[in-house]
C-alpha cells in the first residue's frame, strides 16, 4: 500500500515520484463526499491509465447529523473500517494500491485513518506532498518565518480559549480547516490584534485560486480548502508596530510542571519583553528571541518589583514570574505594595494567577483542602514567630486545615520544630499530616503521615505540609491512599462544639462622621 501526497491543486506540484506510483498501480484509492466528486482523483488524473481498479471511499456523512447509534463518530469509525477491509482484499491478492491524499499523507490528512489500520498488517509506503501551507504562503507573495520565528499550525476547529491563546503567543501562524469556522477564527484573530496582518488564501494553486485580506472576507463564502495565513512579522507588509504602553503583570508558573502553567500565563510570557523573577523560577521559562531577561536573589523582592516597574515606566511589557500562584506568598503582594507608592502611580499592574502548591499537593492526595482551611507560611523573615504562632493555634482552635508554605531553609532550621511541638501540645496524635515536596517536579514525594510520626528533618524549602482537620480521613485504596476531609461538618467532631454559642450583638448605628473619625491604621485583624 502507498500513501500518495498529491500536492494542494495543482497536478504540476506532484512529485515525479507520486506520477509515477500512480501511473503503475494496480488499484487506485480515494476519498470522496456523498456527491460523488472527489478533488484528489481531479489532481491525479493526469497520471491515471486505462484497466486501473478504483475505490471510492464515500464518506456517509461530513458535516451534517446522522442516526447512527455511535453518532457522527461512530459513523466515521465504521466507515473507516469497512474502507479499510475494502483495501485489504486487494492487499490480499498481492495489488499494487495507492490511496491519495490531498497535500501531504500525514498532515490532516484522510489517508492516516486508512495507515493507522492496514500498516500493522501490510507494508506502506508513504509519499510526501507539498502542504496547502507552503502553496497558500507562496500565493501571498510574503516570506512566511525568517530567522527564530516559529510558525503554528491551527485547525479552524479549535476552541475560541485555544485559538486566542495560539494567535496572541505566535510569530506566523496558518489556520487550517476554515469553512463554517471562518467566522469564529475571523473574531478571535481581531481579538487578538492579528486580523490587519493575515491574509485569507481560497483554493491555493489552481485556476480559482483567490487571494484577500481576512478582514474582507464574507464567511458565507468560504469553502473548507481555504487558509488563513499571517506571515511572522519581520516581513509581513500588514503590521504596523504600534506603540504599546508599559505595564508589568505578575505571572505565577504553577508548581512545577509545565502542563500547570495556564494558557494565558504563556501568552503573557510570550508577549512580555522583559522576563523579571528569581533565578530558579526564571530557569523555567524558555526565552523567546529578543526578549530580555533579569534573573535576582529570592530575598530582593521589593527591589526586584522596584526594577520591574522603572522598565515599565520606559515602556516596558514586564512580566514578573513567581512559582505556583503569583498571590500566595509570592510577588504579587511585593509589586502592589511597591506599586501603591505614588511615584508608581501611571503604571499599570496586573496580576495573572496560576495553581497553588497547596491545590497542587492536595489534588496529589485527594482532597484534603475540601472543607475550610487555613494557608499559613512558617518564615518568620517578614513577620515575628509569635504571630506566626498565634495563627496556628487560632486555626486549630477554629478545627480548621492548615496548608503550610515555607516551612525552613538552611538559615530557617527550628520553625518546623515548633511547629511539631504546637501540634503536639493541642491536636491528638492521630491528626492527618500530608507533607508533599517539590510536587510535579521531577524529585516529586508525597508522604501521609500523623502528628505522632511526623518528623520534621524530613521538611525542606520545596515541601508543603498540609495539616488535617479533626475531620480528615485517610482511605487505604487500590494503588494507594485517597486523603480528604468532608465537605460536611458535624458538630459532634468540632472541639469547640461544648463551648456557649456566640452572642450576636445588636446592631449599632453609626453615623457617617463617626467612622471617618477613625484612622484606617488603628483596625487590627491580629
Amino acid at each position: 500500500m502507498c500513501g500518495i501526497g498529491l500536492g494542494p491543486g495543482d497536478s504540476e506540484l506532484m512529485t515525479v515520484k507520486a506520477a509515477r506510483l500512480i501511473s503503475t498501480a494496480d488499484v487506485i484509492a480515494y476519498h470522496s463526499a456523498r456527491h460523488g466528486n472527489s478533488i484528489a482523483r481531479s489532481v491525479a488524473e493526469p497520471y491515471l491509465r486505462e484497466g486501473q481498479t478504483e475505490e471510492r471511499l464515500m464518506y456517509p456523512v461530513t458535516t451534517e447529523t446522522t442516526d447512527h447509534p455511535g453518532g457522527y463518530q461512530g459513523a466515521l469509525d465504521d466507515f473507516y473500517a469497512e474502507s479499510a477491509e475494502r483495501l485489504a482484499v486487494h492487499l490480499r491478492a498481492g495489488r499494487d494500491v495507492v490511496l491519495l491524499a490531498e497535500g501531504d499523507p500525514l498532515f490532516y490528512s484522510s489517508y492516516m485513518h486508512m495507515h493507522k489500520r492496514l500498516s500493522p498488517h501490510f507494508d506502506a509506503q508513504i509519499v510526501p506532498g507539498v502542504t496547502s501551507v507552503s502553496a497558500a504562503s507562496a500565493a501571498t507573495g510574503v516570506p512566511l518565518v525568517e530567522g527564530e520565528e516559529t510558525l503554528t499550525v491551527v485547525p479552524g476547529t479549535a476552541s475560541r480559549t485555544e485559538l486566542l491563546f495560539r494567535f496572541r503567543s505566535a510569530d506566523a501562524i496558518v489556520v487550517m480547516k476554515l469553512g463554517r469556522t471562518f467566522e469564529r477564527v475571523r473574531d478571535a484573530l481581531r481579538e487578538a490584534g492579528r486580523l490587519d496582518e493575515a491574509f485569507y488564501v481560497e483554493r491555493a494553486s489552481t485556476t480559482v485560486e483567490r487571494v484577500l485580506p481576512a478582514a474582507e472576507v464574507i464567511p458565507s463564502e468560504v469553502p473548507y480548502f481555504s487558509i488563513v495565513v499571517v506571515p511572522g512579522r519581520r516581513n509581513n507588509p500588514k503590521f504596523e508596530p504600534q506603540p504599546v504602553p508599559g505595564e508589568v503583570v505578575v505571572v505565577g508558573l504553577g508548581p512545577g510542571h509545565d502542563s500547570w502553567t495556564t494558557p494565558q500565563v504563556r501568552t503573557e510570557l510570550a508577549t512580555a519583553t522583559d522576563l523579571v523573577g528569581y533565578t530558579t523560577y526564571l530557569k523555567r521559562v524558555t526565552p523567546r528571541p529578543g526578549q530580555r531577561v533579569h534573573a535576582s536573589d529570592n530575598r530582593v523582592e521589593a527591589e526586584r518589583a522596584e526594577f520591574a516597574l522603572d522598565l515599565a515606566r520606559r515602556g516596558a511589557r514586564v512580566a514578573v514570574v513567581s512559582s505556583g500562584d503569583p498571590g500566595v506568598f509570592a510577588m504579587a503582594a511585593a509589586v502592589a505594595e511597591v506599586a501603591a507608592q505614588p511615584r508608581w502611580h501611571d503604571v499599570p499592574v496586573r496580576v495573572v494567577p496560576g495553581v497553588t502548591a497547596a491545590t497542587a499537593v492536595a489534588a496529589a492526595v485527594g482532597a484534603p483542602l475540601g472543607h475550610d482551611f487555613a494557608v499559613i507560611s512558617l518564615s518568620d523573615r517578614l513577620k515575628p514567630w509569635s504571630v506566626i504562632d498565634r495563627r496556628i493555634r487560632a486555626a486549630l482552635a477554629a478545627d480548621l486545615v492548615i496548608a503550610i508554605y515555607n516551612p525552613g531553609s538552611a538559615s530557617r532550621t527550628w520553625q518546623v520544630g515548633a511547629l511539631q511541638h504546637t501540634l503536639t501540645q493541642t491536636v491528638s496524635d492521630d491528626r492527618v499530616i500530608v507533607l508533599g515536596r517539590d510536587v510535579g517536579g521531577p524529585e516529586q514525594s508525597l508522604t501521609t503521615t500523623t502528628v505522632a510520626e511526623f518528623d520534621p528533618a524530613v521538611v525542606d524549602m520545596r515541601t508543603m505540609i498540609i495539616v488535617g482537620s479533626s475531620a480528615t480521613r485517610v482511605v487505604p485504596r487500590a494503588g494507594g491512599t485517597l486523603v480528604f476531609t468532608p465537605r460536611s461538618h458535624s458538630p459532634v467532631d468540632d472541639p469547640a462544639s461544648d463551648s456557649p454559642a456566640p452572642i450576636t450583638p445588636a446592631p449599632v448605628e453609626t453615623s457617617l462622621a463617626e467612622t471617618e473619625r477613625v484612622p484606617s491604621e488603628q483596625v487590627s485583624v491580629e
